[in-house]
């Protein structure tokens, strides 16, 4: 039997209530940036990675956008297909790892949001390794010159929140800029644990991160959900966001 992912097993529990999150209320709004960024017409294939329980998906299907979403957990994606059938609009959706996630067609454009992928460790991840896999696994199935929007933690936020005393601990790692914490959830036979481990950015990282996986930088600045827009970047906000096109093979 396959070892879960420590995401997958927060996720599939996570998964029935996670709408109720306060950063999921801007949906309509933040698909009025994605597409006023894009310029693409309804029709036009996106790839959503880390979609979750498909709140963007299910809004660019409902304005006629094909799209295929790909997330680490069945959970998420069971909550996804139930909307979908709700709202009686179409999704391909794909159980995958972003990390080993292989396309076999080419899209239009990606999003990958929200910490939806990009930063969220296992155990065995490597903090300098895992996200560049996802964005290389982007870029290959990407049309060229065309665009990803990302967002991701912001590694400002977390130098100015973190002590002397929580690298003491392990709390936190600001060689990797990695965050160690026990994360609480409910299951049938009651409260379970597990420790998660999330990797935050500075912005001149991200310039030399995207390079490498074959992207161009348009623009970094400012992520919090439901403040979309190209915008400077709040020091002490959760999200950077990262609009970034695709122009080289990469390393």
């Amino acid at each position: 039997m396959i070892r879960k992912n420590e995401w997958e097993i927060f996720f599939d529990a996570h998964a029935p209530v996670y709408m109720e999150n306060s950063f999921t209320k801007n949906t309509k709004k933040e698909v009025d940036f994605i597409l006023q960024e894009l310029k693409l017409p309804p029709g036009s294939n996106i790839l959503d990675i880390g979609c979750g329980t498909g709140r963007h998906a299910l809004e660019l299907a409902t304005r006629g956008y094909l799209v295929t979403g790909v997330d680490i957990s069945s959970g998420m994606l069971a909550q996804a297909e139930k909307e979908a059938k709700k709202s009686d609009v179409k999704l391909e959706l794909i159980h995958a790892d972003a990390t080993r996630f292989k396309s076999n067609k080419l899209f239009d454009t990606a999003i990958c949001l929200c910490e939806g992928a990009f930063g969220l460790l296992g155990s065995g991840d490597d903090p300098k390794e895992h996200d560049l896999l996802i964005l290389r696994n982007i870029q290959k199935a990407l049309k060229p010159d065309r665009k990803l929007i990302s967002t991701m933690l912001n590694g400002l936020s977390m130098i100015r929140r973190f002590t002397q005393k929580d690298v003491g601990k392990g709390r936190f790692d600001p060689i990797n800029m990695v965050e160690t914490y026990d994360q609480e959830y409910d299951t049938p036979e009651g409260k379970k644990s597990v420790q998660l481990r999330e990797r935050g950015y500075l912005p001149a990282e991200l310039f030399n991160l995207f390079s490498k996986a074959g992207f161009m930088v348009e623009h970094i600045g400012g992520g919090t959900a439901g403040k979309w827009g190209r915008r400077q970047i709040d020091l002490d906000e959760i999200e950077i966001m990262v609009i970034a096109k695709k122009s080289v093979k990469g390393d």
